[in-house]
């Protein structure tokens, strides 16, 4: 079954579409893009055009999901583990990072995407930090889907890093510790802006986390699908919808 049949890019007619089909479509779906070196692997070739290949696909997915009705669309790029991965691998990514931040600012300035980043940039060399400030400053304003690319990211190190802060805002005194709460915590974490997941995919069949998201998916719908990402169409996205429609979100209470 085609969800999008028709690819409507009106609003009103998607949402009639989807109401038709008693389809609930996720606010915000998150994934995990697992799978480039292995697909190129199988292939014969280098990683490393596993990931552009599997960029492409990044971009592919950004009018699929727009085309859906989802709000926010969180991908994760590289992780604070990635810097592990060779020289060569990594300086190839820092590259191909380089080359698509510039194609990205033109789609998302084209199709109304808001970008933003998540993560520790200050890693990156300053050109790669430049690129990423203009991505979000020009794009800040668009008020379509919000695309989120968790780049350094890590799950453990967003967490630290908010500790870090709200510790400095006590000493300061500008919070007491008494008044930190669940909310609190959120507005010091990366995402303080975005709403927590609905739905998680992984590609690849792995079944972990691998540090993502670990605050914000408390009550997120996990999908794993075997299909590595270059691979990864509007049909895999259907079928996880579909599957996400199946689920019964309780979240802790009973119905």
């Amino acid at each position: 079954m085609n969800i999008a049949a028709g690819k409507c890019r009106n609003e009103a007619d998607m949402d009639t579409l989807n109401e038709a089909l008693g389809l609930k479509i996720p606010q915000h779906v998150a994934v995990i893009l697992d799978g480039n070196g292995r697909w190129a692997k199988q292939r014969h070739m280098p990683r490393t055009y596993g990931h552009k290949v599997g960029s492409k696909v990044v971009e592919d997915m950004l009018t699929v999901v727009d085309d859906l009705g989802v709000k926010y669309f969180t991908v994760y790029a590289f992780s604070t583990e990635n810097w592990k991965r060779s020289s060569d691998e990594v300086g190839a990514l820092m590259q191909l990072f380089r080359f698509y931040m510039v194609r990205l600012l033109k789609i998302a300035s084209a199709n109304n995407v808001r970008v933003k980043m998540i993560g520790d940039r200050t890693r990156f060399d300053q050109d790669i930090i430049d690129g990423i400030n203009r991505l979000e400053r020009e794009t800040k304003d668009n008020t379509g889907l919000t695309f989120v690319i968790a780049v350094n990211y890590g799950g453990r190190d967003e967490l630290t890093r908010a500790v870090r802060k709200l510790a400095a805002d006590c000493c300061a005194g500008k919070l007491e510790p008494s008044a930190i709460t669940e909310q609190v915590v959120n507005s010091y974490l990366d995402t303080a802006d975005i709403p927590d997941p609905d739905l998680l995919i992984r590609t690849s069949g792995e079944l972990r986390l691998s540090n993502y998201l670990l605050w914000q998916l408390a009550y997120t719908e996990l999908y794993v699908t075997d299909c590595l990402w270059p691979d990864f169409n509007q049909e895999e996205l259907e079928k996880a919808i579909l599957s996400y429609n199946r689920r019964d979100r309780r979240f802790g209470g009973v119905k």
